[in-house]
């Protein structure tokens, strides 16, 4: 059984910066595409961005496209995601998931697309 642990999450001011870090324990990652959610307070867990399982292709929400990065180190069985401009609306604690199938090509943003959840990371930006 696959588990993520989500680590690298803290208090940053807005426009600051922070690296997330998801490693896998009990299995490998190197054929599942990842994603990235979040969920704040009171809301729905969202999509926030996807990587495919070789690292070559990724996808982003609208609302963080040209401030995250999302990578991947298969070697490591760890993916990251690099946020820049943080914004206060993108509080929230981050989780990261394994796609349920295999090899398969991005385009899933629905948290049941993916499987193996960590506890998550808390997000904080401060304004």
């Amino acid at each position: 059984q696959v588990q993520m642990v989500e680590s690298g999450g803290g208090l940053v001011q807005a426009g600051g910066s922070l690296r997330l870090s998801c490693e896998a324990s009990g299995g490998t990652l190197s054929d599942h595409a990842m994603g990235w959610f979040r969920q704040a307070p009171g809301k729905k867990r969202e999509f926030v961005a996807a990587i495919n399982w070789s690292g070559d292709s990724t996808w982003y929400a609208d609302s963080v496209k040209g401030r995250f990065t999302f990578s991947r180190d298969n070697d490591k069985n760890t993916v990251y995601l690099q946020m820049n401009m943080l914004k206060p609306e993108d509080t929230a604690v981050y989780y990261c998931g394994a796609d349920v199938y295999r090899f398969r090509a991005l385009g899933h943003i629905q948290s049941g697309d993916y499987a193996s959840w960590g506890q998550g990371t808390q997000v904080t930006v401060s304004s």
